[in-house]
């Protein structure tokens, strides 16, 4: 049964057509590629912002202005990660592995090409899947349960065998460390604080922005600064063609599709969202590279891969969060929880009988979806050329300014001057870590993943009688955990092989 009548879909496209919808479009991508782009602000924090200015505005307008806001919002984060190794959102985290690096060997126009481009096929390809897909998707997702969750998280953690290159053991301990981490604040299901050392600031756990913040560029604004060499090796970048970036999407198709179902199908769980997303499928990628990798192009040391399958997956998650807000009323994300609020504002109720019910304005949020993404196609590939002229600011100004635009970040999330000093304590922690040898990305999946595996772990044993048999029983647990043993299988071979190539 289609979901949308070509009458309806011809209404929603006139209804686009409006140049002054267009407009909001536009004024929405910019907003959000500047909430994107700033360390400390998300796309959450500028769709919240922009909500009560719907009041004013029409359903038409509204959805344009916030959706614009929203896609640009996530991908715009990628560009101080290819950069500056900062990630602007915590989608754009698992970027910053190989796309600094690309930025840091003179390809810092290939890899925000990548990334603009990667971004666009990821909101295409979930606008589609949400057109043709959404009930079936939407009750996939309510099988979903504390059991399911655990399993996908835990599924998640094994990123960490796919990203750490070198010793996995370190790998694994950053892992642990990571989730340590997580642990500090109030226990959410037995309400004791813990690891708080005192500080009522700490009992709301630590954030996760000014984790990425301190681990990512604090750690390296001090690797810079301790490194004198540095300040004179100033990267000289290459302009690339569009027609050059062909070959690499066609070299990598499989991986495309692979990213877009994964954040896609991310995306539909609620309280997920696209930091999951990029990780896991970041992971998955470095998971599936074989062979020897071409000068350059191994992961975590600028692989164009290492950009294309997180930036597809975490902009696949803007149509797949739709599925459950759209078909169920609930929300699939932070942001779409804000949209929730702006479609009630219309008075839109949205839930099972929305797309049968209003059925040209599905179509309509749709084509705004797809809008949006061209618009961010159009924008990101413009200006992409002149972006990288970053690189060539003096390291001597460019490190301070940084550390500026982090402090600042830091205090913007909370207003609150707490959050400056833990950025400045985790980064001191992470530069000390990266000095022995531990990797910063294990760590991050640690943080993000840990408090998801505990709490689903706890809430499934205590709703199932503590019977941990639960987790082989139910069949998408079951298949999550032989897909977890089968990833751990192989890359311990490939660790044990790397070992063996590399004893004499």
């Amino acid at each position: 049964m289609d979901l949308v009548s070509l009458a309806e879909l011809g209404g929603a496209l006139a209804r686009l057509a409006d140049p002054l919808v267009l407009g909001w479009v536009l004024v929405g991508v910019a907003v959000g590629a500047v909430f994107g782009a700033a360390p400390g602000l998300t796309a959450t924090a500028g769709v919240a912002l922009a909500t009560p200015l719907t009041f004013g505005l029409g359903f038409e307008a509204s959805m344009a202005l916030l959706l614009g806001l929203y896609c640009a919002g996530y991908f715009a984060g990628s560009i101080p990660a290819i950069l500056v190794n900062t990630p602007g959102a915590p989608g754009n985290a698992a970027t910053a592995l190989d796309g600094y690096a690309m930025a840091q060997s003179g390809r810092a126009d290939l890899a925000i090409g990548l990334a603009v481009i990667s971004s666009f096929i990821g909101g295409v390809v979930s606008a589609a899947v949400l057109m043709v897909f959404a009930p079936i998707l939407a009750g996939f997702a309510l099988e979903f349960t504390s059991v399911e969750y655990f399993t996908l998280a835990l599924f998640g953690l094994t990123c960490v065998a796919a990203v750490s290159r070198g010793s996995l053991t370190k790998g694994l301990i950053a892992a642990v460390l990571g989730m340590l981490l997580g642990t500090v604040g109030i226990d959410p299901v037995g309400g004791m604080s813990r690891f708080t050392l005192g500080l009522p600031q700490l009992l709301s756990g630590v954030s996760l922005l000014p984790a990425l913040i301190a681990f990512f560029a604090v750690t390296e604004i001090l690797a810079q600064a301790a490194g004198p060499a540095a300040a004179v090796n100033l990267p000289v970048q290459r302009s690339v063609r569009l027609r050059e970036l062909l070959p690499v999407y066609l070299r990598h198709k499989w991986l495309v599709l692979k990213s877009a179902a994964i954040g896609t199908g991310i995306g539909i769980l609620p309280g997920t969202g696209p930091t999951i997303a990029s990780w896991i499928s970041y992971g998955e990628a470095a998971r599936g590279a074989r062979g020897e990798p071409p000068k350059g192009e191994a992961f975590g040391q600028g692989a164009p891969a290492g950009v294309i399958a997180p930036e597809v997956a975490n902009n696949a998650v803007t149509g797949g969060a739709l599925v459950p807000l759209l078909t169920l009323g609930i929300p699939g994300d932070t942001v779409t929880a804000v949209l929730l609020g702006a479609l009630l504002i219309q008075g839109i109720d949205p839930g099972p009988f929305f797309i049968v019910a209003q059925g040209e304005l599905f179509a309509l949020l749709l084509l705004i979806l797809v809008a949006a993404n061209l618009v961010v196609l159009a924008l990101g590939l413009g200006l992409r050329r002149y972006l990288p002229a970053i690189l060539r600011v003096p390291p001597r100004i460019l490190i301070p300014t940084i550390g500026v635009l982090c402090a600042t970040g830091g205090f913007a999330i909370g207003n609150a001057a707490f959050d400056v000093a833990l950025i400045a304590v985790l980064g001191l922690a992470g530069f000390v870590l990266t000095c022995f040898g531990f990797p910063m990305a294990p760590l991050v999946i640690g943080l993000v993943l840990g408090p998801i595996v505990e709490v689903n772990l706890r809430n499934a044993l205590i709703a199932n009688q503590m019977d941990p048999t639960v987790f082989v029983t139910r069949p998408i647990s079951a298949a999550l955990l032989l897909a977890l043993v089968a990833v751990l299988v192989v890359a311990w071979r490939r660790f044990a092989a790397d070992r063996s190539a590399g004893s004499p």
